[in-house]
């Protein structure tokens, strides 16, 4: 008898959860790019936690931004909408992301989604239309952060910030209605700038000497926009903030805010790097070398942190049961140049910040293992999360739902076979150029305009570096004129009239 009851409970519980809405959990970092992330096929560290989500799900190997910056880059994954459309084209100061317009949790909340988001936010307004978030102000502070509440009152918070993200997301979670089912973001400050590590994360890479790109010393031959950039390991990276050479821990500002034991852990360490540094510092090869070596050591540093905490996270999941009926994911607002072209930062077109990592997974619904090399854009975030919650996508988002690659039918046969990018920030404060492009599965095609007015084609097939610019090949002239049709319906397309006049001059 008892036998027969757990089946008929177990039976009641299946049919119970059949078709009911999935809870939404994002992972939504800052700057971490597929080279760092092991599931990536990186050398550079292990991310075990990050791939945990997509060995039990599908890791996809193509995914690209519209327009490679952190601001814009959250407002897409809210709106399903290009920077032009949505209002928020870059970081400026004075660029606002208007709160009252259409955004993926004021479409959950049709479904009686409890929604909530958690961390970075700088979208310069508050957020709107959210049940609950507590988000940093600005680019928020590694150690002892301010955090802005629903009450708008800032208030500081003892810690270090991936700990307290993770913290405030595992409270909400468990003291959420358990009735309802629930879309969190979990907006993380790691890795942005200036890569800041928890002390107890200093030990792993300290004596690590990682491999120089290909292309480090790239001299940016035919490439105006590339050469013209500040962003820069040798020039533009900076020995105080960014190196943490000769910090003052005693005075106001990021290494003020640790408590004392922060302050002379950061300085033990800091001042063995000074050493190695004093031992290079007349030779200015050495030192760009150092310089990297450095850079890589805090950035993965500060990444381990954050892997460790989406481990608590998920282990959250598990513990509970949640795990069962919730889709994670993982991405990032862009990727970012980890000594590519001897560059930090993202902003441009080329591979390392147009892609951004993401992987999903949804027991019983996506494979475990699966890999999806179709072309996603980011602006298909929203629509595909809408689209399992069993709502109707508006006509007005841009992007596509990619459920359907997702099944086990893998509908994709009319899928996009390019997409479209627009970036605009300039001249600061890496004077990277404000272009225009279209990428295909083989070939990309960037206009840049403004100061510099340049075409640049590359064969990512034969160049997956991206260092021969071919426009002016005559063996490419037929191909120009195709893509170049192509972008411009792609812009016509997006409704980016802007980007139209751009490509007809």
């Amino acid at each position: 008898m008892r036998v027969f009851l757990l089946l008929v409970l177990s039976f009641w519980m299946a049919i119970k959860s059949y078709g009911q809405q999935p809870n939404i959990l994002v992972i939504f970092s800052d700057d971490h790019t597929q080279q760092t992330i092991s599931a990536y096929g990186s050398k550079l560290m292990q991310t075990p936690n990050i791939d945990r989500i997509a060995r039990e799900g599908a890791l996809f190997n193509n995914v690209f931004v519209t327009n490679s910056i952190c601001a814009p880059s959250r407002a897409v994954l809210l709106t399903g909408k290009y920077s032009h459309i949505n209002g928020l084209k870059d970081n400026g100061p004075n660029r606002f992301f208007n709160p009252d317009q259409q955004q993926i949790q004021k479409i959950l909340a049709q479904k009686k989604y409890q929604t909530a988001w958690i961390g970075k936010w700088h979208l310069q307004t508050l957020p709107n239309g959210f049940d609950y978030w507590k988000v940093l102000p600005d680019q928020g502070n590694y150690f002892q952060p301010d955090f802005i509440n629903m009450n708008r009152d800032t208030v500081r918070s003892k810690g270090y910030v991936t700990d307290l993200i993770s913290d405030f997301s595992l409270e909400w979670l468990k003291n959420r209605d358990a009735n309802k089912p629930f879309f969190l973001v979990v907006g993380e400050k790691a890795t942005h700038r200036n890569w800041m590590p928890d002390p107890k994360d200093f030990a792993e890479f300290e004596n690590q000497e990682f491999p120089f790109p290909s292309n480090f010393f790239d001299s940016y031959t035919d490439r105006q926009a590339a050469a013209e950039q500040d962003m820069t390991i040798s020039k533009t990276m900076l020995m105080h903030d960014d190196l943490k050479l000769g910090v003052d821990y005693n005075k106001r500002g990021m290494f003020g805010r640790m408590n004392e034991e922060q302050k002379k852990a950061y300085k033990e360490y800091y001042d063995r790097a000074q050493q190695s540094y004093d031992k290079i510092k007349h030779d200015s090869l050495a030192i760009v070398k150092w310089k990297y070596q450095r850079y890589l050591r805090d950035y993965l540093a500060t990444a381990r942190s954050m892997d460790r905490n989406i481990g608590r996270i998920l282990d959250y999941l598990d513990s509970t049961g949640l795990t069962k009926n919730t889709i994670v994911i993982y991405t990032s607002d862009q990727g970012f140049y980890m000594g590519e072209h001897g560059w930090f930062d993202k902003r441009f077109m080329y591979e390392e910040s147009l892609r951004t990592p993401f992987m999903m997974k949804y027991p019983g619904k996506i494979q475990p293992g699966s890999t999806i090399d179709q072309m996603i854009v980011n602006i298909d975030f929203a629509p595909t999360l809408i689209d399992y919650a069993g709502i109707e996508v508006p006509s007005d988002i841009q992007g596509k739902s990619f459920k359907g690659l997702l099944s086990n039918k893998r509908q994709n046969t009319d899928w996009r076979k390019a997409m479209y990018y627009h970036y605009y920030e300039y001249p600061e404060p890496h004077r990277v150029a404000p272009h225009v492009g279209i990428r295909t599965e083989r070939y990309k095609l960037i206009r840049f305009y403004g100061a510099i007015s340049k075409w640049e084609l590359y064969d990512l097939q034969n160049d997956p570096h991206e260092m021969k610019n071919i426009i002016n090949e005559p063996s490419s002239q037929s191909l120009i004129i195709d893509l170049k049709n192509q972008l411009m319906q792609l812009a016509a397309y997006y409704k980016d009239d802007e980007g139209v006049k751009i490509i007809s001059n």
